[in-house]
């Protein structure tokens, strides 16, 4: 079920509801549609908050559904309701809101504070009163499980067979970024980067900027004239530019968000065969480390970006090795086939269903 005003239609063999959008609130856009900055993130949240939630409620209460699954946190209200008719209801905690509250570049921080505590005790209060939650990754659970004992970490793994590690390594002549582009994001760092480089590389900037201004910015440091910024490419293009490049950027800024996140382009760089170059946390180390899957350093210094990405490209044979290492560690453990045995598990236990000898995906 969506809000968007669009209307309902079938995708792909999925049947999408559409429950509608208020006339005058903010428009939405079905995935793949290209999206500009939003006028207003936090007049967007209101607004779902406020009036989806309504809507959201009404048009499921219309289902005889086995268990409902909230992805969004506006949305638990709507779920005590459900809740309320009897409704198996669950909740996806794909974000740590109230740590990502902290991080809002528009709020104060005595208001962020503020608002994060008055969340947090909303979320223990309503998750204590559904059926069960998944989280991303397991800080997230391991929060939430105090207030509901139904909870179990589900990661958003890539599939191995999405990603072609197979082109000659004697063509990969660039590095990639990919994903949605901003100053927390380390963009930065990695254009001053650029500038230090000892060897010829050049850096694949595949998504779109969040910021105007930013991109502005960005564009009159001296390492952008060694970058080619690709905009939002679909699918296959992010596949082209993965499989051009020796290695993948993920030099997040150490903010409390992204310390404890499992960021899904790093997985998605080692399910290409491509060394990441990953930011200096704990929680990535372990899994670069064991993996032996690429590089860590900090993200805030471009000259410990610029000497690793001059090391893979100095070394090949060594980019070869932690590639196929990073490749490996997805089709055995970082997969999306493994984490959806969970959540098929989970389902079968919460509504008794037969599913659950039937565990053989395709």
């Amino acid at each position: 079920m969506v809000a968007d005003g669009l209307g309902d239609e079938l995708r792909d063999g999925v049947r999408i509801v559409d429950a509608g959008k208020r006339a005058g609130g903010p428009s939405g856009r079905r995935p793949g549609a290209v999206v500009g900055r939003r006028p207003g993130a936090l007049v967007g949240r209101l607004d779902r908050m406020l009036w989806t939630t309504r809507r959201v409620a009404a048009r499921a209460l219309a289902f005889d559904a086995d268990a409902y699954q909230l992805h969004d946190p506006e949305l638990l209200p709507a779920g005590l309701r459900l809740r309320r008719a009897g409704m198996r209801v669950v909740f996806d905690a794909h974000e740590d809101v109230p740590t990502q509250l902290l991080d809002k570049p528009y709020l104060a921080h005595s208001v962020a504070r503020a608002i994060a505590g008055l969340y947090a005790r909303y979320e223990r209060y309503a998750c204590s009163r559904l059926d069960g939650l998944l989280a991303a990754t397991p800080p997230i659970r391991e929060r939430l499980a105090h207030c509901n004992a139904q909870t179990i970490d589900v990661a958003n793994y890539p599939l191995p067979e999405e990603f072609s590690p197979e082109r000659s390594w004697d063509a990969r002549t660039d590095i990639c970024y990919v994903g949605s582009i901003s100053a927390i994001r380390g963009i930065r760092e990695m254009v001053q980067a650029c500038a230090l480089l000892r060897t010829p590389v050049r850096l694949a900037l595949a998504g779109g900027f969040a910021d105007p201004a930013l991109a502005r910015d960005v564009a009159l440091l001296p390492g952008w004239a060694r970058v080619r910024a690709l905009g939002h490419l679909d699918r296959a293009g992010v596949g082209r530019v993965m499989e051009n490049a020796f290695a993948g950027l993920v030099t997040l800024l150490p903010t409390a968000s992204y310390r404890d996140a499992l960021p899904v382009k790093m997985f998605e760089y080692m399910a290409a065969g491509i060394p990441v170059i990953a930011s200096d946390f704990p929680r990535w180390r372990a899994i670069v480390e064991a993996s032996d899957c690429g590089l860590c350093v900090d993200p805030r210094d471009p000259a410990a970006i610029a000497a690793a990405i001059d090391r893979l490209a100095q070394d090949p044979a060594l980019a070869r090795r932690l590639g196929a290492n990073g490749r490996r560690a997805v089709e055995q453990t970082y997969n999306w086939k493994n984490e959806a045995q969970k959540l098929v598990r989970f389902y079968a236990d919460l509504t008794r269903h037969p599913l659950a000898h039937r565990l053989e995906l395709t």
